[in-house]
């Protein structure tokens, strides 16, 4: 099974202050490495009261200070808000205090609305126009210093942080294919271009001294409880926010609402559905089953879940079932064989030996395959386009 990760948004709660958030964004992160995950985000945000992180390079120095182990990173910095001296300076300092731990991905948006833009003095300095530009230079100020070279980050020369390109779109895909750099896709907000900026993604990819090979994460909501209906009354929280965000008042977030729902437009809640297509929603088998799912349809090399749940204890919870179901299949993958990687291409159903282990005759780049895969097929019948997990 591939690795999960966890984003946080540090949530500011209705009844709680940004104390509170802070607090619980660290007991995340403490409880996040205990379960086994491999990464934990938090994402540069402005002008949202229901948000903690915007200064982003803090709230992961405080989630990195109370861990030992997993990696602490940025998903992300919006780089056209900051000079790319201030954020390897940041970074480089980072990585300093927790050597080996820290990741910096990058985005391009304003991580708010066109005021807060103005507010940041993002158009002093050519706003998301010279993103690929600043990403280079950022990139340059992170290796070692060049002889006479003028402009130095201390900290930050050598420090070498992996660079992640962000995006919700086929531009952040086509960068980061360009670049050679892994790409982490916001497919938990917006899922729309999805699969072509994966595509996209995979065949331009041109290897790097960073990454010789492309390396997807895709953003996926996780609403894990004991049962579906607890599931979806947890989820309505975030989407409570989603509404109040499009109706253009942001709040803290709500308590969950099981009647809210049925207070939506028609409009609203097919916008609802939209956002929410990458989602676990429901008891630990649904979100089995949605996230195995999830990963056949798109081969990701990781997934990355959000769980903007109000109540704390309940969030933890929902990490702590997903968890368990990458546990299960771990188990399952030691119990049939070993996994060797994400593929795509054309396969034919050959036979089915038990639910949810299919024999599967694979070809892909010039080769054919005859192999078990431990998941979802992508299109019950003959055969069809396929992504997934072989083992051999």
């Amino acid at each position: 099974m591939i690795p999960f990760s966890v984003l946080d948004l540090a949530p500011v709660i209705e009844g709680g202050d940004v104390s509170q958030a802070l607090h619980n964004s660290r007991d995340l992160a403490v409880n996040a490495e205990r379960l086994g995950y491999n990464r934990f985000w938090l994402a540069e945000h402005h002008n949202m009261p229901g948000i903690a992180s915007a200064a982003t390079a803090l709230t992961i120095m405080n989630a990195a200070e109370a861990t030992k182990t997993i990696r602490v990173g940025a998903g992300g910095i919006m780089l056209p808000n900051h000079a790319p001296i201030v954020i390897a300076e940041q970074f480089g300092t980072l990585e300093a205090l927790y050597p080996g731990r820290i990741d910096l991905g990058l985005g391009r948006a304003p991580g708010g609305d066109q005021r807060v833009a103005m507010a940041l003095r993002r158009t002093l300095v050519g706003g998301e126009d010279r993103f690929p530009q600043d990403v280079l230079e950022l990139q340059a100020l992170l290796a070692p210093a060049q002889p006479r070279q003028i402009v130095r980050a201390v900290p930050g020369e050598g420090a070498n942080v992996p660079l992640w390109i962000l995006g919700s779109s086929t531009f952040g895909a086509q960068l980061a294919a360009a670049l050679g750099l892994p790409f982490a896709f916001a497919s938990h907000f917006a899922p729309a271009q999805m699969m072509s900026a994966i595509e996209i993604y995979r065949a331009t990819f041109q290897p790097s001294e960073q990454l010789q090979k492309p390396y997807v994460m895709l953003g996926f909501n996780l609403f894990a409880a004991e049962s579906d209906e607890e599931g979806r009354v947890l989820a309505t929280s975030l989407m409570q926010a989603f509404a109040s965000l499009r109706r253009g008042i942001p709040r803290k977030l709500q308590p969950p609402d099981p009647a809210f729902e049925a207070s939506l437009t028609e409009a609203e809640r097919a916008s609802l559905q939209e956002v929410l297509n990458c989602s676990a929603i429901g008891s630990p088998e649904t979100v089995k089953h949605s996230i195995e799912a999830f990963i056949a349809r798109t081969g990701a090399d990781e997934l990355i879940l959000a769980s903007h749940i109000y109540d704390h204890g309940a969030r933890v919870r929902a990490y702590e079932i997903a968890a368990e179901v990458r546990a299960e299949a771990e188990r399952r993958v030691v119990a049939h064989g070993e996994i060797a990687r994400p593929v795509f291409g054309r396969c034919d159903l050959i036979g089915v030996h038990r639910a949810g282990l299919f024999v599967l005759r694979f070809q892909g780049g010039g080769v054919e395959w005859a192999a078990q895969f431990l998941g979802v097929f992508a299109e019950h019948g003959a055969g069809g386009d396929f992504g997934g997990a072989l083992f051999v």
